[in-house]
């Protein structure tokens, strides 16, 4: 299972993301991403050249809440080389403008609400909205089962499951603990974000340092293959 280190806090890039992005990096972490908001768009080009120069897979989550800044989120990802932008929900748009970026997409199932978001739908609306997703070409989503409003996290991740079939899921907000780890990966997660446990060194409670937080989240992931 990826660990997707997010370079945020709140559901906002932080200031010093291109010092977090360094000790991630120092950390062995492969995966990295971070929000739209937060920095300006020369940082966010700035993080996504040098994920790129490392070797990692960038990310970029777009939690913008109207339709028109969502588009010009997903633009910008496009622009500055995002190899996986996650979030939004109108797919065909979306494709349209990733079209010979090289970019994949992993749209929102359900219906997620407001900033920071929360994550409306029940478990057969989100096998629906997966399947329906994988359906028209996106190979995953970003699924967020522990802001879900309406249904238990690990179940809307089964369903999630179930909907994406060999699809890849990615599960994003709240895990902060090697428990939540291994229970989501138990339930068939791909890969799962963290950003503000591991900020705010919340994820091994006591240890302040980030590299050492990164360190602990790695050897929780790789406790699950065990």
């Amino acid at each position: 299972m990826d660990f997707i280190f997010m370079l945020t806090r709140g559901d906002k890039t932080v200031k010093n993301s291109l010092e977090m992005l360094e000790i991630g990096l120092e950390s062995g972490v492969t995966h990295i991403g971070f929000k739209d908001v937060g920095v300006d768009k020369r940082t966010l080009a700035e993080l996504a050249k040098r994920i790129k120069e490392a070797g990692a897979v960038s990310y970029m989550e777009v939690v913008s809440t109207t339709s028109e800044s969502i588009l010009e989120s997903i633009q910008t990802a496009a622009e500055i080389g995002i190899e996986r932008v996650l979030g939004g929900q109108d797919i065909e748009a979306a494709l349209d403008i990733l079209k010979g970026s090289g970019a994949h997409y992993f749209p929102f199932p359900g219906r997620p609400v407001g900033h920071p978001t929360n994550l409306g739908g029940s478990t057969e609306e989100i096998t629906a909205d997966c399947a329906r997703i994988r359906a028209a070409g996106c190979p995953g989503v970003d699924l967020l089962a522990y802001r879900a409003t309406e249904a238990d996290p690990l179940d809307l991740i089964r369903a999630a499951r179930a909907g994406l079939g060999d699809g890849y899921l990615i599960v994003a907000g709240s895990i902060d603990s090697p428990e939540r780890i291994q229970a989501i990966a138990d339930a068939g997660t791909d890969a799962f974000t963290i950003g503000t446990a591991v900020i705010d060194f919340a994820f091994t409670p006591g240890l302040h340092s980030i590299e050492a937080q990164c360190r602990d989240v790695l050897a929780a992931c790789r406790s699950t293959a065990q």
